[in-house]
Order: C-alpha cells, then sequence, then structure tokens
C-alpha cells in the first residue's frame, strides 16, 4: 500500500486511506500532496476508521468526496467541526446558524453513512483516543473531547473501543496493533504470556473473539507495542517475503482442552503440505469426530501462526476459512512454491 501511495497508483482508490501522523490529515492513494515516509503514515480501510483514528480529511484530494462535489450544506459543517474538533455543535447552535439538525442528519447519513453528530463525535473520540495512545492523562483527553461529563466520555470511549479510558491505560494487560500484509491489515493481541490473536481486521468473528479473550482472561485491550507483536511483525514480513515461512513468536491461545489439542496439532503440519479433517480427528482419537474439528479450526484466532488453512477436505478440495477461501488458496500457493524452491 505504501508504494501505491508513492506511485498514486489509481487501482487502489477506495481500497485503502492513509493517514500522516505529522499532520493528523488522511488521504486517499491518488493524493497529490509531498509522500510522507513509511514511518509517519498509518493504513485504514474507510473513511470512518481514520476517523476514529484521529484524522480529519485533506481538503486536496477530498478522501470522504472523491468521485462528486459535497454538498454546500455538509461542506460548512465539516468546516465548523474543524474550527473547534474537540468541541460540539449542538442542536440549538446549528438551529442558530439557521441550519435545520433533522436535515444535517439526513444529508450527512445520505452522503456518508453517518449522521452529522456520528461524524463529529468520530472525530472527537478519534482524538481523544490519540491522546491516551500517546500516553495523555485521561481527563485530559476527556476535557478535550466534547463530553461534559466524565461519565458520558467513558460510555463512549467504551462504546466505540470496548473499554473506558481509565481501565485501558491503566490495566491494560493485552495489546494491539495493525499490522499491514499483502493479503490485507492484521490485528495483532498479545501480553507477555504470548500472541493471543492474529486475524485479518475484515474477519467477522473478530469482535466476538476479542470478546473472547476480554472475559476469559479479566482484562482489557489497548493500543500499544509489545516486544511479541514487534517480533510477530518481522516474522510475518519474512513470511510473505519468502525468506522464511516458520514462526517462533511465542503463542498462548484461549479455548478449550479440545481446541488447545487442535490447534497444538495443527503446528505439526509441515510448510508446504495440507492433511484433512478426518487424519486430525483420528489424530485426536475418534475419526468421527471431524464437524469437532472443523469447529476448532474455524475458532482458531491465529491465522497463519497456527496453520489452520492447511486443513482441507479429504478429496483435496478446499474449504471452510475464516479470513476467506481466496486467502487460503493464496497460502498453500505460496506455501507449495517455498516447499518446492527450498527442496
Amino acid at each position: 500500500m505504501y508504494r501505491a501511495l508513492v506511485n498514486r497508483d489509481s487501482t487502489f482508490e477506495g481500497i485503502f486511506y492513509v493517514g500522516v501522523r505529522t499532520t493528523g490529515i488522511f488521504c486517499r492513494p491518488t493524493c497529490t500532496a509531498k509522500k510522507p515516509g513509511r514511518e509517519n503514515v498509518d493504513f485504514f480501510s474507510t473513511p470512518s476508521e481514520a476517523l476514529h483514528g484521529g484524522y480529519r480529511p485533506c481538503l486536496r484530494c477530498n478522501p470522504m468526496d472523491p468521485d462528486k462535489r459535497v454538498p454546500q450544506l455538509i461542506e460548512r459543517l465539516r468546516e465548523e467541526v474543524e474550527r473547534a474538533p474537540g468541541g460540539k455543535v449542538t442542536d440549538k447552535e446549528l438551529a442558530g446558524m439557521s441550519i435545520d439538525p433533522s436535515t444535517a442528519r439526513r444529508q450527512f447519513k445520505r452522503h456518508y453513512g453517518m449522521t452529522f453528530q456520528a461524524y463529529h463525535r468520530a472525530r472527537r473520540m478519534g482524538l481523544a483516543l490519540r491522546e491516551v495512545r500517546k500516553g495523555g492523562r485521561v481527563d485530559e483527553a476527556k476535557n478535550g473531547s466534547g463530553f461534559e461529563s466524565a461519565s458520558g466520555f467513558r460510555d463512549a470511549f467504551a462504546r466505540i473501543f470496548g473499554e473506558s479510558p481509565t481501565v485501558a491505560k491503566k490495566q491494560g494487560g493485552l495489546f494491539a496493533e495493525r499490522i499491514e500484509t499483502p493479503l490485507g491489515a492484521m490485528l495483532a493481541i498479545t501480553d507477555d504470556e504470548g500472541l493471543r490473536l492474529l486475524e485479518f481486521v475484515d474477519r467477522r468473528a473478530m469482535e466476538r473473539e476479542m470478546s473472547i479473550l476480554r472475559k476469559r482472561l479479566h482484562t482489557n485491550i489497548v493500543p500499544g507495542q509489545h516486544r511479541h507483536i514487534d517480533a510477530v511483525r518481522s516474522e510475518l514480513a519474512d513470511y510473505f517475503s519468502g525468506k522464511t515461512l516458520e514462526f517462533t513468536v511465542p503463542v498462548a491461545p484461549v479455548g478449550s482442552p479440545f481446541q488447545l489439542r487442535a490447534w497444538e496439532l495443527l503446528r505439526t503440519i509441515p510448510v508446504g503440505e495440507t492433511r484433512s479433517y478426518s487424519w486430525m480427528a483420528k489424530k485426536l482419537g475418534d475419526v468421527e469426530m471431524r464437524r469437532a474439528v472443523g469447529r476448532a479450526n474455524g475458532e482458531n484466532m491465529m491465522c497463519i501462526v497456527i496453520p489452520c488453512h492447511r486443513v482441507i477436505r479429504a478429496d483435496g478440495t478446499l474449504c471452510g476459512y475464516g479470513g476467506g477461501l481466496w486467502r487460503k488458496k493464496w497460502l498453500l500457493d505460496h506455501e507449495q512454491k517455498w516447499n518446492a524452491a527450498a527442496a
């Protein structure tokens, strides 16, 4: 994606958006602005993600309106938001600007899929999250978020990020970071015990899996760096480049005794090879447990590192993969090519 950004590759329009840390602005991949260094960018799959990440839309490339002129009312309201992004524009203030609040809601909803207040809230909460992530005081983040009460800020923060900011900062035992890969962005979650989750961010089950981690480990998930995330980021880069397909990062999966046995068995399947569900069931003690094996594979929270993609039907056809069959095929092809080259 960074290469596409530098080359202003139009084939990536609508695929990703880039946030520039030094300016707090997010852009389209074809933006004509001077390109930032790789270390100063974050990638997002939607404008809403970028807003919640604390970025405001670029006025040059208009990432929220790439194909059409934004309606004048929306342009005016967005300008009001940027005058004080941490503030709040009430319905009474809108009326004082001769703007009907219901019209503002409808136009934003029609144009962006979110109401005006939701757009403004995304900007406020994004800025607050950036302050908390940088180590800022929670009360300072609240004061700059436009929420009149601390409880309102905590409730809004929890709805968006899953935990209150105070708990997230003081007791966060699980750290999460986004990792970009050739097959799409992934989310890595870890603690000192080892990697707990590695999933493609577009997987539907990820929100449920994060909830499972929070409940079973009685802790919180917060954005933050960790040595295990650094390790898996490096090993993923080696994996996708073909340098090495083995993973040594410590893993600490959360699951039932049967799931843990199934996941440990998955790790014994050699790179470049596949096994069937029947093979797994037999190894686990009962050849009739194919369905249970399939469920356990589907509930694996660490794709690639715990290689559930190496399990296929007995007839050799592909089936069931949370990241999508197209990714499963790519991973198997990649590993088989690497295995053949190494032979």
